[in-house]
Formats: C-alpha cells, structure tokens, sequence
C-alpha cells in the first residue's frame, strides 16, 4: 500500500514539473462537423438579416398609415 502512494505521489511530482496540459480541443468550425455548423452560422445570418428587413418594413407601413389617417 505504501508503494502505490508513493508512485501517485511521484507521478502527481512529475506531472507538476513536467507541466503536462492537456492539449486544447479544435474550434468547432475545424472538427468533424465543421460543415453544419458553418451552414448554421449562415442560416442564422439570413435570419437575422430577414428579421431587420420586416422590422423596417413594419415601419414603413405604420408611418404610411400615419400619414394616411392624417396623424
């Protein structure tokens, strides 16, 4: 018993000294689904850029009908 916790005490130490990291995982975009979720980004882009367009063409209606009704 003595034995294994001295050999975790000596590989925790060289562990510590050696400053062994674990290697950090690749970017999502560059692992093995890389291409969905790239489509996704674009499709979130598209959203994004369909839901401003009917923002800004709901106001233009509602000035439209401002000006109209005469207010």
């Amino acid at each position: 018993m003595r034995w294994f916790l001295f050999f975790l005490v000596v590989c925790a130490l060289l562990w510590w000294f050696r400053g062994v990291e674990e290697a950090r995982p690749p970017a999502v975009e560059e692992s093995f689904i890389g291409g969905p979720v790239k489509a996704l980004r674009k499709a979130e882009g598209v959203e994004k850029s369909y839901l401003e367009a009917t923002e800004e063409h709901k106001k233009k209606m509602e000035q439209q009908i401002e000006k109209d009704s005469g207010g």
